[in-house]
């Protein structure tokens, strides 16, 4: 017995896959938090979603929703707001969907399908929120902040928005979320 439970807390510890249970666990937290959002409460409202209900929401049921060429996402919730987010990115991609391609562009200069890390501080507060980047990293080399513009403008084209998301831009957030707390494995909704 005492074996299987140093088995248990060791794959715990040790970051185990994640599992479809994460992430219907995650699935019912947001349909809650929808459902909360369709009514006024006067009292806040708080839910706990964790760092690893996230990446397997990702794994299993986002898969398929996210943009061609970007695979394997995952966030680190560090806690204090800040937060880390990294995928494998095809390049190649990004840069031939790219108007510009002249001596400036960074993009000129990378390729093929490489791990794209950022890394920053979530702020949010009375129903928006704005993700304040520190750092972005292409195979573990610094690069600026203008190439992962050049990669999230790309991906999150769309015809209500062809130029895509901005960086520096705040986001309204839905069903009456009034601001989220980042903590350490975890992001507190608060409605």
């Amino acid at each position: 017995m005492q074996g299987f439970l140093a088995l248990a807390l060791s794959l715990a510890l040790s970051g185990a896959p994640f599992t479809q249970a994460e992430s219907a666990s995650f699935v019912r937290k947001m349909l809650a938090i929808e459902r909360l959002g369709a009514v006024r409460a006067t009292a806040p409202r708080l839910t706990a979603i964790t760092e690893r209900e996230l990446n397997a929401y990702f794994r299993y049921d986002m898969r398929d929703q996210f943009p061609a060429g970007v695979t394997e996402p995952t966030i680190t919730i560090l806690g204090d707001g800040r937060v880390t987010a990294s995928a494998l990115v095809d390049l190649d991609a990004v840069r031939e969907g790219q108007s510009s391609s002249g001596w400036l562009n960074p993009m000129r200069f990378l390729s093929g399908r490489v791990p794209v890390t950022a890394s920053g501080v979530i702020e949010s507060q009375r129903g928006t929120a704005r993700f304040l980047l520190d750092t972005v990293d292409v195979s573990g080399v610094p690069v600026p902040k203008s190439l992962l513009q050049q990669v999230l403008s790309f991906y999150s084209r769309s015809p209500e928005n062809p130029q895509g998301l901005n960086l520096d831009d705040a986001i309204e957030l839905p069903s009456r979320i009034r601001e989220i707390r980042v903590e350490p494995g975890q992001a507190i909704v608060v409605q």
